[in-house]
C-alpha cells in the first residue's frame, strides 16, 4: 500500500555511512557537518531566546526581523534588492525549501532539468509533485555543462531547472560563462530556475559565488534557496531561506504552510542576530575551512592519492583509479569504514542513472587531528583494497 516513490528508495547514503561510523567507532569524513560547536554568540542568542523570548507559533512566513536580516545579508554580500515582506520566506531548512518549491510550482507532466551529481532528495520530491526529471550528467574532473548538453535536455516541455551551486559533491563554484549560458536557456524556454545555493558563503580563494537570480531577465523566474545551517556551521538548526519574486512567493509560502508551517522562533531570532552581527565571520570561516581543505589534500597527496580541485563546500574528492585503487567507489567506501575505520561517501550515490563510480567524497570540516588520522586510515584502506585486487 506504500507509495512506490518512497517504498523503493534505499536509506540515504549519508545516514548509512554515518550510522556505520557510529556503530564501528570510525572517523566520519562522510556526512557534511563541522566538528566544532559553531559561533558561540549565536548559540547564546538562541539559548537566551528560549529562556526569555517568545516560544509560541511565530508568523508562518518567518519572524520579520529574520526576513529583514536575510534581505540585508543578500544586499550586502550579493548586491540583491529583495523585498523582505513580499519575497522572503523562512523554512525549516533548505530541504524543506526545496520541497515547498517543487510542490508549489510543479504540475503533473512538467519536465524538470537536473544536473547529476545531485542531492538525493531532488528526484523523489519532483516525482511526488508529478514532475518528470530530465537528467544532465556532469563528469569529473571539471563537472561542467555545455551548450550541447543543455540543447539535449531542454525542450518545449521543460518548465523548471534545478541548480545546485556551489556544487555538492563536486566542490565546483560555477563560473560566469556557465551561469550565463543556463540563464540564456531559462529565458529562451521560459523556465523557472530553482537554485539550491546553500554553500554560497563557503567559497575559497579567487572563486566567487554568483547567484543566478542576478542575471539578466532571471529576477522574476528564479527561486533562490539559502541555509543558515551552512552559513554558520550549525547544520542541525535547519533554518532555510526561500527568496523569489512575489508571484512565486505567493505559492511557495502556501506550500510551506502545509509542510512545517513554521520554524522554531528561538533559532530564527538567533540567525537574525547572527546575520546582522556576523563581524568577520564570513571572511574567517571560509579561510579556516580552506586551510582544512589544504591540510587534507596535502596529506592525501603525500600518501599517493589523486585529489580533485575543490573551490567551495565542505568537500573534496579523490579519484580512485588515478590513486591506484581498482574497486568501485561504494565497495571502497564500505571497505574503508569496516576495515580501516574511516567513513567516506561514494559519489555514485549522487547519480540516478549512468553513475560515475570512480570518485569518493571526503568532508574536511574537521579538526586537524581527525583529518590526519583520516588520511592514515584511507591509506590503509587503499592498501587493503590493492591486496584484494
Amino acid at each position: 500500500m506504500a507509495n512506490p516513490i518512497f517504498a523503493n528508495l534505499p536509506t540515504t547514503v549519508f545516514e548509512e555511512m554515518s550510522g556505520l561510523a557510529r556503530t564501528l567507532g570510525a572517523i566520519n569524513l562522510g556526512q557534511g557537518f563541522p566538528d566544532d560547536l559553531g559561533p558561540e554568540a549565536i548559540r547564546a542568542k538562541a539559548a537566551d531566546a528560549v529562556l526569555h523570548g517568545y516560544n509560541q507559533y511565530p508568523p508562518m512566513r518567518g519572524l520579520p526581523e529574520l526576513r529583514q536580516a536575510v534581505a540585508g545579508h543578500y544586499a550586502r554580500t550579493q548586491g540583491l534588492d529583495l523585498d523582505w515582506e513580499g519575497e522572503v520566506t523562512i523554512t525549516s531548512g533548505a530541504t524543506e525549501a526545496l520541497t515547498a518549491s517543487f510542490l508549489a510550482l510543479i504540475q503533473p507532466g512538467d519536465e524538470v532539468v537536473l544536473f547529476q551529481p545531485l542531492y538525493d532528495s531532488y528526484t523523489p520530491m519532483i516525482r511526488l509533485a508529478g514532475g518528470v526529471p530530465r537528467l544532465v550528467r556532469l563528469s569529473p574532473p571539471d563537472w561542467r555543462f555545455t551548450r550541447t548538453m543543455l540543447e539535449a535536455a531542454f525542450s518545449e516541455r521543460t518548465r523548471f531547472v534545478v541548480l545546485n551551486n556551489p556544487i555538492n559533491p563536486a566542490g565546483l563554484v560555477l563560473p560566469d560563462e556557465d551561469l550565463a549560458l543556463l540563464a540564456e536557456f531559462c529565458v529562451r524556454f521560459d523556465v523557472v530556475a530553482i537554485c539550491d545555493e546553500v554553500w554560497e558563503q563557503v567559497v575559497f580563494g579567487n572563486a566567487r559565488h554568483r547567484p543566478l537570480i542576478a542575471y539578466p531577465e532571471m529576477r522574476r523566474r528564479t527561486v533562490k534557496i539559502g541555509s543558515a545551517g551552512k552559513m554558520f556551521g550549525l547544520t542541525g538548526w535547519k533554518v532555510g531561506f526561500l527568496c523569489a519574486a512575489p508571484e512565486l512567493t505567493h505559492s511557495l509560502a502556501r506550500a510551506h504552510q502545509f509542510l512545517t508551517f513554521t520554524t522554531p522562533p528561538n533559532l530564527q531570532a538567533a540567525v537574525a542576530w547572527g546575520l546582522e552581527n556576523a563581524g568577520d565571520w564570513f571572511t574567517t570561516m571560509p579561510r579556516d575551512l580552506e586551510a582544512s581543505r589544504d591540510r587534507l589534500a596535502e596529506g592525501l597527496r603525500r600518501e599517493g592519492f589523486a585529489v580533485l580541485s575543490s573551490q567551495g563546500t565542505y568537500f573534496l574528492n579523490i579519484d580512485l583509479p588515478a590513486s591506484g585503487i581498482a574497486e568501485a567507489d561504494r565497495a571502497f567506501c564500505l571497505r574503508a569504514v569496516h576495515e580501516a575505520g574511516v567513513a567516506a561517501i561514494p559519489v555514485s550515490a549522487f547519480y540516478e542513472e549512468d553513475a560515475v563510480t570512480s570518485i569518493v567524497r571526503l568532508c574536511f570540516s574537521k579538526g586537524d587531528a581527525v583529518l590526519d588520522e583520516g588520511v592514515a586510515r584511507l591509506a590503509k584502506a587503499r592498501d587493503l583494497s590493492r591486496a584484494c585486487s
